[in-house]
């Protein structure tokens, strides 16, 4: 690994500047930043695409770990005392956004230097325990070392461990160097892409890694090491966490429901979604979300289709689930989405009810006749369009009702009727009825 390796993207002159206000702090250039540095690529923050550094702060030596709490002894975590200091140094001309997390000794700077805008995330070198598998976990200030051993996988287990000193090659003229961290066998593992977990409770303590596997392995091209498809196999197997399908899905611990919906909404609107969802399934991994979901084979014209109807790739997605509401319920997807979904689960039950010979309930046979069935109470337009994503039927009037007949209108107002001697009221409201049916029953000659 040469020295002073300059990371692309990011100008050599903001890490001297990094290093300045560090001081005696140790630190380090951590996770993905040092991953896309080995693989020649810009590391880029996956909500905003821009250049992004991620790196961790040690304590001054001698200075004795604490809880993170704000609270707690020796004050000001390093992380936050380091940002303070750019936010001084650089001033607000170039810091165009700045927040702290003094609780988990975090913090995020935004800065706009000459050759674009960069992210800065600083942390505080910390150490991480899960007392219940799939809980979050209990947090204390550690050293690099105990940073880098509560990561997903090895790939994302490495550092760059930056310092003054005559740099070499490129930046020669810049005086720093950077030394490889690689406690795990990271290097190696990139080199073969493949992805490994660090330790064998890995996905007990934390099941969302398998998601930003398949997010890696659809953007890098990874596979799962043959020891980490075991130990997903055997995890799923065991299930020990605290829930399980049937349970209330409020209860589920929040590796199986928040924070598996922020990967899946990661996966779906930063990765090339249908390699991450094929890697999912090829390891088994969709289990965790749902059986049904990990034995289905029309995920993709489900999606294609959504994202015809621009629909929600998430949302279509849960629509395959053998129960959709409990698992938005356990996702907690947005209100809206849920409402969709119960949506199009009355539809789904009147269209199989409608298709059933002997449920003494005659099919639509026009346009008018359609539309008072798409048009009935709680019924929506997007819980339309899903059903035909799910390949429920007949297609054709379900495209039409959807493309066409939900806007036509009588061609009479309630005012031209009104003018002609109509009072308000139901009668007037069946009238409108009538008429718009007469124009819908147009459609079919």
């Amino acid at each position: 690994m040469p020295a002073a390796l300059e990371p692309p993207g990011i100008p050599s002159d903001l890490i001297e500047r990094l290093l300045q206000a560090a001081g005696d702090a140790p630190i380090a250039l951590v996770g993905g930043a040092v991953r896309d540095l080995l693989l020649h690529r810009v590391h880029r923050d996956p909500w905003r695409g821009l250049p992004d550094l991620d790196l961790v702060v040690a304590s001054p030596l001698g200075a004795s770990p604490g809880l993170l709490d704000p609270t707690a002894e020796p004050g000001p975590a390093a992380a936050l005392r380091l940002a303070r200091r750019l936010r001084e140094s650089f001033g607000s001309g170039v810091v165009r956004a700045y927040r702290e997390h003094v609780a988990y000794g975090t913090a995020e700077l935004e800065l706009l230097l000459p050759q674009g805008s960069v992210l800065l995330d600083l942390a505080s070198a910390r150490r991480e325990t899960y007392p219940t598998p799939g809980e979050n976990p209990e947090v204390r200030f550690g050293g690099l070392g105990d940073d880098l051993a509560r990561r997903d996988f090895t790939i994302n287990a490495m550092a760059l461990r930056l310092g003054p000193g005559q740099g070499l090659g490129r930046a020669a003229a810049h005086d720093w160097c950077a030394e490889l961290v690689d406690p795990h066998g990271g290097q190696a593992d990139l080199e073969h892409r493949q992805l490994r977990f660090l330790h064998g409770a890995s996905l007990r303590d934390d099941p969302t890694r398998i998601l930003r596997g398949a997010r890696y392995a659809a953007r890098l091209g990874m596979k799962l090491a043959p020891q980490s498809q075991a130990q997903l196999h055997t995890t799923l197997q065991a299930w020990p966490w605290g829930w399980r399908f049937g349970d209330p899905p409020e209860r589920a611990p929040s590796a199986l429901g928040t924070r598996l919906r922020m990967e899946l909404e990661l996966l779906f609107d930063r990765e090339a979604w249908p390699l991450a969802l094929s890697a999912l399934q090829d390891w088994g991994a969709l289990l965790l979300l749902d059986p049904a979901l990990q034995l289905e084979k029309q995920w993709g014209r489900r999606l294609a289709w959504a994202s015809r109807f621009e629909l929600p790739l998430l949302l279509a997605y849960v629509a395959g689930a053998a129960d959709p509401l409990a698992l938005a319920q356990r996702l907690q997807l947005a209100q809206k989405h849920r409402q969709v979904l119960a949506s199009f689960l009355t539809l789904r039950q009147q269209l199989l009810n409608l298709a059933r010979a002997d449920s003494g309930v005659p099919a639509p046979q026009s346009p008018a006749a359609w539309s008072a069935v798409l048009e009935s109470p709680g019924l929506r337009p997007d819980a339309v369009a899903l059903a035909m994503a799910c390949g429920l039927g007949p297609r054709r009037p379900l495209l039409r009702w959807l493309l066409r007949w939900r806007h036509l209108r009588a061609e009479t107002t309630a005012a031209d009727l009104m003018a002609q001697g109509f009072a308000q009221g139901p009668a007037l409201g069946l009238h409108l009825r009538e008429l718009r049916n007469q124009r819908l029953d147009q459609e079919r000659r």
